[in-house]
């Protein structure tokens, strides 16, 4: 910031300007890392079709689902602090897959077991 600004603003526009530099760096930082949780789950289904999934390799993946998950909510949470409202646009352009938007939330959802 330059010295100009300090010294012709009043001390909230200064603030107020330090708080949307703050929230635009932290939406950076959730963007990129729902950025890294999507290649690792891409990179994963890539490596391993699901056909021959065995369950160690679904409980891997569940994983990597619910961890994107969380990724995609700490965004969508960040994004709409700085007034951003529509997720579609999110969704859309970073491909997020419908398991992953389902499991989007405040807590991660923990995989449930199916009756054997």
């Amino acid at each position: 910031m330059s010295r100009d600004f300090h010294l012709h603003r009043v001390p909230v526009d200064v603030l107020d300007y330090e708080i949307a530099q703050e929230q635009a760096s932290a939406l950076g930082r959730m963007g990129r890392a729902l950025e890294t949780a999507l290649a690792k789950l891409r990179e994963f289904d890539a490596a391993h079709p699901r056909p021959d999934a065995l369950a160690s390799t679904q409980q891997v993946r569940r994983t990597l689902v619910a961890e994107a998950g969380q990724a995609l909510w700490m965004f969508v949470v960040q994004r709409e602090a700085c007034g951003l409202r529509d997720s579609r646009t999110i969704m859309r352009e970073y491909q997020v897959p419908g398991e992953v938007q389902l499991c989007m939330g405040a807590v991660v959802a923990t995989p449930t077991r199916t009756a054997t």
